[in-house]
């Protein structure tokens, strides 16, 4: 499922930027679209695919300033999910 996500859909590689991302702490959308250099709403409609997919989770969810942080399943997962970026990078 995170390969296909990653390197297996359009839009995969900006899911994989946000993912590294919030590697290193939670942010809400408009934070990860300046910090990415992402439209808002292309940030939060990666936000929806990662979060139906277990991806990430939310604070605060439907509200402006909606929080969001890796789920403790991509914690788990983080190495699984750089060997698949860097392989996507050569494909």
């Amino acid at each position: 499922m995170l390969w296909w996500l990653i390197a297996g859909t359009r839009g995969g590689i900006n899911r994989a930027r946000i993912i590294n991302e919030l590697h290193s702490r939670p942010y809400n959308a408009n934070q990860l679209a300046k910090n990415l250099d992402l439209d808002y709403k292309t940030v939060r409609h990666h936000m929806d695919v990662l979060r139906k997919n277990n991806v990430v989770k939310c604070s605060g969810e439907g509200q402006y300033g909606t929080v969001y942080m890796l789920s403790s399943i991509m914690k788990e997962n983080f190495d699984s999910f750089k060997e698949i970026w860097k392989e996507s990078e050569d494909i």
